[in-house]
């Protein structure tokens, strides 16, 4: 399981020109599976995510977490963080879990967040869609399991 975190001071993704899922302050999850992630991948990344302390606190100091800071999460399923371009000039993806297994993991990835008490919004699994976001700081962490 593969998910580039951004903390964003806004976040919204659109499926045609419909939004399925926004936020303010919080963190855009981009989230990726293999076939072989399971229920413990899916438990550890979603404590990882609810605990992570990326917010200021009144020191400038990262010690604070989603629900102290009143975050949210906008939660993207994308694929194509299991993209291989090491060879050729087209991405292999075979790595990344086919839909029919990708969707389920997807869904109870989101079921676990939102059982933090979290406010969690979502883009549309296999959809095209459209990302828009105001990336705060810069922060951008690379999680994996």
């Amino acid at each position: 399981m593969r998910v580039l975190l951004q903390r964003v001071s806004r976040a919204e993704v659109r499926v045609d020109d419909r939004v399925t899922g926004r936020i303010g302050r919080g963190f855009l999850l981009l989230v990726g599976f293999a076939e072989a992630d399971g229920e413990e991948a899916l438990t550890w990344m979603a404590e990882r995510v609810a605990g992570l302390r990326l917010f200021p606190d009144d020191a400038g100091k990262m010690n604070l977490d989603l629900a102290d800071a009143d975050g949210a999460l906008l939660v993207v399923s994308q694929f194509t963080l299991y993209g291989d371009a090491r060879k050729g000039r087209r991405p292999s993806f075979v790595a990344a879990a086919r839909p029919t297994a990708a969707m389920p993991l997807y869904e109870r990835f989101v079921a676990l967040l939102r059982a933090t008490g979290l406010h969690v919004e979502t883009g549309e699994f296999g959809a095209r869609m459209e990302v828009e976001l105001v990336n705060d700081g810069p922060v951008t962490l690379w999680l994996e399991r």
